[in-house]
């Protein structure tokens, strides 16, 4: 009896859990979105969105595309492979391995709406956040801009490069000094 009460409430707790992460991507509105692969992002962007534009948008001049080995194209991939890299020199931490997901959405209020999704509250005066426990960046397409995008990297590489987590204004002091960085 004991066995069928243990083995009923790890069913339930599987189905649970997995409930909570399909809400969750229910919630998201990226079901059908685009993909493009990067060295360290899955780059996924609403429809109606050009990577092109995208990616003439980051104005990533030739001296981004040093930093990184795979970053000598032109497309949207290698663009942001090329900034993460100037994000990681910038800030003096090292993510070889690191893999994450970016998300752009349509316009202001489809992040708006996401983020409402997620935590239950308007965003107010940003353009983009990073969802840590999720590793994912989200941004709007027409705030899509080196120094933006470069702040929300900032934040997942230093979520990503500690052990234990420094405090959030740490944090923001660390990925607006990145913003600054990229504005020079």
């Amino acid at each position: 009896m004991v066995k069928v009460f243990i083995r009923s409430g790890f069913f339930l707790v599987f189905f649970l859990v997995l409930a909570s992460v399909w809400g969750f991507c229910a919630d998201d509105g990226f079901q059908a979105a685009q993909k493009v692969e990067s060295g360290h992002f899955a780059i996924y962007y609403a429809s109606g969105v050009n990577p092109g534009e995208l990616a003439r948008s980051l104005d990533l001049g030739a001296e981004y595309r040093t930093f990184g080995k795979a970053s000598h194209g032109n497309d949207l991939g290698s663009l942001v492979d090329a900034l993460f890299a100037r994000v990681c020199d910038i800030l003096d931490m090292q993510l070889y391995s690191y893999h994450g997901t970016i998300k752009i959405c349509r316009d202001f209020d489809q992040l708006n709406n996401v983020y409402n999704n997620l935590f239950d509250r308007d965003l107010a005066n940003r353009y983009s956040f990073y969802v840590h426990n999720l590793n994912t960046i989200y941004i709007s397409a027409e705030h899509f801009k080196r120094e933006i995008l470069g702040h929300e990297i900032g934040h997942a590489v230093i979520s990503n490069y500690f052990v234990v987590l420094p405090s959030v204004k740490v944090q923001e002091v660390l990925a607006t000094y990145v913003e600054y960085q990229l504005r020079k």
